[in-house]
């Protein structure tokens, strides 16, 4: 059975990712350096699972780091279920934290909204001063 190969362009059509993305998917370690033919870029056709995986882990807030160790960071005999879930917890815990951060950004804002003071210097004075 012959296996297809995808140019860079064909690949980046695939995908919906532009060449520089995968360029620099590579760069970074994201994406297996392709084999070069006439000095081109000529990926398998997995490539294109690999990169709908990195838009389906930064779709899920992961940073090129995170999904590095996603793709490379475990022992090839890990499961990717049991990879998504040590990803997962750790990063729904900063989630959690990014939440309550922005609730509290959210009621200080509408506090601010009620300001009644003159000179911004009244804003930070604790109140009865």
């Amino acid at each position: 059975m012959l296996e297809v190969k995808l140019s860079i362009g064909d690949l980046a059509r695939k995908s919906g990712v532009r060449p520089s993305a995968l360029r620099y998917y590579e760069s970074v370690g994201l994406l297996a350096p392709p084999t070069r033919v006439s000095g081109r870029r000529v990926y398998d056709a997995s490539a294109a699972d690999v990169l709908r995986l990195i838009q389906l882990a930064k779709s899920a807030g992961f940073s090129v780091a995170e999904i590095r160790r996603l793709l490379n960071g475990f022992d090839r005999t890990t499961p990717a279920s049991a990879r998504w879930q040590a990803m997962a917890t750790r990063k729904l815990e900063d989630v959690n934290e990014l939440i309550e951060r922005a609730e509290r950004m959210k009621d200080l804002l509408e506090k601010l909204l009620t300001c009644k003071c003159v000179q911004l210097a009244e804003c930070v004075r604790p109140r009865g001063s």
